[in-house]
């Protein structure tokens, strides 16, 4: 298991991480505020009280003419404008202002004529209490965030990997094995908790398992009724053979000889269903099994080998998977058909009306043809088979100057 976040947990994981971030930084913010302003007003509100009640002491020593106190005095240097301005119109009041270098509560009141009576008091320990308290309100702040963060990232990206399991167990399912389950642990254990993500393993595991029966239960079906028709084929075969020339004997005989294929079609796409299949490997020159592939349809087709390579590849299966490509073109295309040699890759193209959208959106399918046209729909589904078998790849497109294009690629190293 990987430490660094994967890729596939990307999306939801950075969009829980940036809402977690954004909540936690949301919170903490205005918690942060409400303690600075709660702090700072109770701190400025008891300077200022004292600040006030000092300045009530100065009024009294100056009208009975004592001597000011320390910090006391009329008009003193270094008292705010503003205040003073406030305190000459008769008013009292308070203001925070560095004085000398240092922070200093200054309350004024007016004292005769146009003078201003104030007092100062120093404000430096509760100036530097408040920024203690900031200080601490930022630490702790992302602290907090960053433990929540952490703690979110981890559960999520619990989550976001169950679903990554979920989801390439869907792929492999749709790509064709139907033994991949999840297997989520919680599903086993009716004790634990069963959360969602639980519930949708467990509704693709019965899916899954659903589909195989199915499948499976028409892969017998197709196998079965192919086995069955042989044995009275052959015996419909034996007796056609002895009925008299004739018109009607040579239909009776193509329609036995049609069954006897179609049986035959059967019975290999059930072998090739079962993914049981073996591989009879040897060393084979692909444009001599072209040559040998072509003379044996019995078509006019052009062989075309711009490079001949040996490859290691079952030759049975490789000659059915060609010939079935060949028969197709012929058969549902128009000529000239040619075969194209070239390394690994086999081409087949004829000069038709192209492969319809169907096959070249969801591949052959079974009993499938279009417009009307000759044949069951199995050559290209059991070339696709046989083709897998081989390890190789086999793609359907259409040439942009018209006709259908079947590649063979063949794997390097053999099937």
């Amino acid at each position: 298991m990987r430490l660094a976040l994967p890729r596939w947990a990307g999306t939801l994981a950075t969009k829980a991480a940036v809402f977690i971030t954004v909540m936690c930084c949301a919170l903490t913010a205005l918690l942060g505020v409400l303690v600075h302003v709660s702090v700072t007003n109770q701190t400025v509100g008891r300077a200022r009280s004292e600040a006030l009640s000092r300045l009530t002491d100065a009024t009294a020593a100056y009208e009975a003419g004592d001597r000011p106190a320390p910090g006391a005095g009329v008009d003193p240097p270094g008292l705010p404008g503003a205040l003073r301005k406030l305190a000459v119109a008769g008013d009292r009041g308070t203001m925070v202002a560095d004085h000398q270098g240092r922070p200093t509560m200054w309350a004024a009141g007016p004292a005769d004529g146009s003078r201003a009576l104030a007092v100062q008091v120093d404000y430096s320990q509760q100036a530097r209490t408040i920024d203690g308290l900031d200080r601490a309100i930022l630490w702790s702040s992302a602290l907090a965030i960053g433990i929540t963060l952490l703690v979110g990232a981890l559960a999520v990206t619990r989550v976001t990997r169950r679903l990554h399991t979920t989801a390439q167990v869907a792929r492999r399912i749709s790509g064709g094995d139907l033994d991949a389950r999840v297997d989520d642990p919680r599903t086993k254990d009716p004790t634990r908790p069963q959360d969602e993500v639980a519930a949708v393993a467990a509704a693709l595991d019965s899916m899954a398992a659903s589909l195989q029966g199915k499948l499976q239960a028409e892969q017998r079906f197709t196998a079965d009724v192919a086995h069955e028709l042989r044995t009275p084929l052959t015996g419909l075969h034996a007796a056609a053979e002895l009925l008299p020339p004739g018109r009607p004997t040579e239909l009776v005989r193509d329609r036995v000889a049609a069954l006897r294929t179609l049986t035959e079609d059967l019975l290999e796409i059930s072998r090739l269903d079962t993914g049981r299949e073996r591989l009879d490997v040897d060393t084979e020159q692909l444009g001599a099994v072209a040559e040998r592939v072509v003379r044996g349809a019995g078509e006019p087709t052009e062989v075309v080998v711009v490079r001949d390579v040996a490859v290691e590849t079952d030759r049975r299966r490789l000659e059915r998977v060609l010939g079935n490509l060949v028969a197709n073109a012929h058969r549902h295309g128009r000529g000239p058909v040619s075969l194209t040699v070239d390394g690994a890759q086999v081409v087949v193209r004829d000069h038709g009306d192209g492969y319809p959208v169907y096959l070249l959106e969801h591949g052959p399918q079974r009993f499938r043809t279009e417009g009307g046209a000759k044949g069951h729909g199995l050559g290209l589904t059991i070339a696709l088979g046989q083709a897998e078998v081989l390890g190789a790849r086999l793609s359907f497109a259409n040439a942009e100057d018209g006709g259908a294009l079947a590649t063979l690629s063949l794997p390097v190293g053999g099937g």
